[in-house]
């Protein structure tokens, strides 16, 4: 699933989250999305859900 088309790396992949040769970034697992700041950076990470 993409999580978010840009260009260049505006937002870094975190966990669960990969990132294509056009810089989109998309979903490894199902589950919830946070976006996040980690070293001064935005970071995109995907978190299973438990069930």
């Amino acid at each position: 699933n993409i999580l978010v088309r840009q260009r260049g790396t505006k937002i870094y992949p975190g966990k669960n989250v990969g990132l294509g040769k056009d810089y989109t970034l998309f979903a490894l697992v199902d589950g919830v999305v946070k976006f996040e700041r980690a070293k001064g950076k935005k970071v995109v990470s995907v978190y299973p859900i438990d069930a």
